[in-house]
């Protein structure tokens, strides 16, 4: 037989996050001030794992000929794309739609990913030039005095359209791009390649923004009240009316 607990049972407090030296976390935060006022962008560093042999394995699955065969659903889904063809835009109706998409993306989000598994994040503005990115880029790099250039993937393709904004490049709202030296094959490249890629300065900024997302998640934690728990509520028991008995007229006689 299940009996009910007279009293609720407590619920178990809540685990609190470890404890953030306040300390760590303004000096943190001041250090990302000091690289955005020096560098007038937010930049952000942190380290990625590589990337799996499991990707590479996926793109060389070969598929049978059945895969290739023109079936009956696929000429009716030509069929209807060439009615739509006729119902085309104009190129008025085209651009405006295209800039309405451009007043909405207000950021592009931009990741560096260099060969020793470290990624430099920077914000720009969508109509900004992808030669912003190379400028900033010859500032934070360990050796600026070496020819790089950056390239997508896969496939790979070397990105030379400097004077491309990133909203043309379809970079919005961000994307990853790769870091190379353009060195011949010789010793020195073996160097360069070996890093690190990236000033100490900017370096230092690897995990500081971890400090600061505790710190933040800390403070609500440790500012909330623990929840009161609730009195039980007296049991009220309906009392029920008490029946009268019926009292018999003084005139009536037995």
């Amino acid at each position: 037989m299940v009996v009910d607990a007279p009293f609720p049972i407590p619920l178990k407090r809540r685990r609190r996050l470890a404890n953030i030296d306040p300390m760590e976390a303004e000096r943190a935060k001041a250090q990302f001030a000091a690289i955005r006022e020096k560098f007038g962008r937010e930049i952000r560093v942190f380290e990625t794992s590589a990337l799996s042999p499991s990707s590479n394995e996926a793109s060389n699955i070969e598929v049978t000929d059945d895969f290739y065969e023109f079936t009956a659903e696929d000429y009716y889904r030509i069929l209807g794309t060439k009615k739509q063809d006729k119902m085309l835009k104009t190129r008025r109706i085209r651009e405006a739609e295209e800039a309405a998409r451009r007043s909405r993306i207000t950021k592009a989000v931009i990741r560096v990913r260099f060969p020793d598994n470290h990624t430099l994040e920077v914000t720009f503005h969508p109509s900004e030039t992808i030669q912003s990115l190379v400028d900033l880029l010859m500032k934070v790099v360990a050796r600026p005095e070496l020819p790089f250039y950056i390239y997508t993937t896969p496939p790979k393709k070397q990105i030379k359209d400097m004077a491309q904004d990133f909203f043309g490049a379809g970079f919005v709202p961000g994307a990853i791009v790769y870091f190379s030296y353009d060195l011949p094959k010789g010793d020195d490249t073996t160097d360069a390649n070996s890093g690190p890629f990236l000033q100490q300065e900017i370096m230092s900024l690897k995990g500081l923004e971890l400090i600061i997302e505790q710190e933040q998640q800390a403070e609500p934690a440790q500012s909330a009240p623990e929840p009161e728990q609730a009195a039980p509520s007296p049991v009220v028991q309906e009392r029920k009316p008490s029946e009268k008995k019926p009292v018999k007229p003084k005139w009536l006689k037995m």
